[in-house]
């Protein structure tokens, strides 16, 4: 298992937007294969921040897998627009 960790931030006043955003695009994301879950949790201390958490089989179910697929377009056009610093992605071995 490996787990995708991705630091989010965007303008505060368009969190709301955002996550609506995000509820639409999360399907792109868990239809794929090798995706066990997929959750984006809002910063508590931090507005506009967000911590995205998707658990994958392997990391080349992400990599190799859903970043070419045309899910991942669509993923990209619902949410990239929010970004004024693209978001750090980290994985880690579970």
């Amino acid at each position: 298992m490996v787990l995708e960790q991705v630091h989010i931030t965007v303008a505060p006043e368009r969190t709301s937007d955002y996550q609506q955003a995000f509820e639409q695009a999360r399907p792109q994301v868990q239809c794929q294969p090798g995706c066990k879950s997929c959750r984006l949790l809002p910063s508590l201390d931090h507005p506009g921040q967000f911590l995205l958490l998707i658990e994958w089989e392997t990391k080349a179910h992400h990599t190799k897998g859903f970043r070419t697929s045309p899910e991942y377009r669509e993923w990209s056009r619902l949410l990239h627009p929010f970004y004024d610093i693209f978001p750090t992605v980290n994985y880690f071995q579970g």
